[in-house]
């Protein structure tokens, strides 16, 4: 077995050695794309490089089966292949610690089931969506969330309406951050009010030194990490601060992720944030409008994505599972924009560099 030498971001931040620290202090964990070919079928060639490629980059974990690996693998009996063969990529190519995240979705058997697998799998933790759950109240949402948080330890999420989510209000939130089990919370409504609805959730169950609040928040994923979040209690001031990223925009241009996170990490222990920090927040949010497609309603998210790991020769096409998912008209040309107006935030010459050791 090959160990392959880099620098995790884990390393940069004082965080443990045990998985489940490493979500709890925080870090980069990219949402895992899947690797397809021009038959829509799994290329597990390319699938291995994209793994390689995120440990190559210094991520902390690896989030697997989840929105950008398209839910749809699950129909596609694809869900237990993928998660096995990123955790067994990771296993062979590092001996670093690393927290790998499942996704577990539909009803309460199925992400029972799923937890089991993942668990078996190596994975830590599981981020758990509640979009199969659409239309239930706030007593079966919770029960269905603590039934799966007896399987593994669990994150929730927050996913937007725009792609298959629920809005969960403060009520619900306060209620799942009191699950025992539960370790982290994904918020990715992408609406500030709804992310506040989490914040005062956590701080309201008293839980906010025992969930760890991850932005998934593509929209404004600078903001998220340097700013303190103040909501009251009795009374009095609880600050909650986002400890790390669980994000589909990072699964691209990672190394640049890494690094911002770094530097984020490092600002907002200071009393004051650089103004040149903070305007990389519009310029990230820019490159994730092109990447996620907001002009035609996130249609394209996930082959957006796809495009930009493919003009780096990590991927051969844009396919997903359903061929009526792909590239929306113009978006290439937003990608093209972004590229010309925002290249230096890029890991082009990294992947020019790694890519062949990868595909080995």
């Amino acid at each position: 077995m090959t160990i392959h030498e880099n620098t995790p971001v884990s390393d940069q931040t004082g965080q443990a050695d045990d998985p489940l620290n490493i979500i709890r202090q925080g870090t980069v964990i990219p949402a895992h794309p899947l690797a397809l070919d021009a038959n829509r079928k799994l290329d597990p060639r390319r699938q291995r490089a994209l793994t390689r490629y995120y440990l190559d980059a210094g991520v902390g974990g690896l989030a697997v089966g989840v929105h950008t690996t398209q839910f749809a693998i699950r129909e596609n009996g694809l869900y237990s292949e993928v998660l096995g063969l990123a955790s067994e990529t990771a296993a062979k190519w590092t001996d670093r610690p690393l927290a790998m995240v499942a996704g577990l979705a539909g009803p309460t058997r199925q992400a029972a089931a799923e937890a089991q697998t993942a668990k078996s799998l190596g994975y830590h933790a599981g981020l758990l969506s509640l979009a199969a759950l659409k239309g239930q109240d706030t007593d079966a949402l919770i029960a269905h969330c603590a039934t799966v948080a007896q399987e593994i330890p669990l994150i929730g999420f927050y996913l937007q309406p725009a792609v298959g989510g629920l809005h969960l209000d403060t009520q619900f939130w306060t209620r799942f951050a009191a699950i025992p089990n539960v370790i982290a919370i994904k918020v990715a409504p992408f609406h500030r009010y709804r992310t506040l609805d989490v914040v005062r959730g956590v701080v309201a169950a008293g839980a906010e030194n025992r969930v760890s609040l991850y932005t998934g928040n593509d929209d404004h994923i600078v903001l998220d990490l340097v700013t303190p979040y103040t909501v009251m209690r009795q009374g009095k001031p609880v600050t909650v601060r986002f400890v790390g990223g669980l994000l589909g925009h990072w699964s691209v241009w990672t190394k640049g992720a890494v690094e911002l996170f770094r530097r984020c990490r490092e600002a907002a222990s200071e009393p004051s944030v650089d103004a040149d920090l903070l305007a990389l927040d519009s310029r990230v949010t820019d490159c994730n409008a092109a990447f996620f497609d907001v002009a035609n309603d996130f249609h394209g998210c996930i082959a957006g994505c796809h495009e930009v790991l493919r003009r780096q020769g990590l991927l051969e096409g844009t396919w997903c599972l359903d061929p009526h998912e792909g590239l929306s008209p113009g978006q290439s040309a937003e990608i093209d924009r972004v590229l010309e107006q925002h290249g230096d935030l890029s890991d082009d010459a990294f992947v020019a560099t790694n890519l062949e050791r990868w595909l080995d």
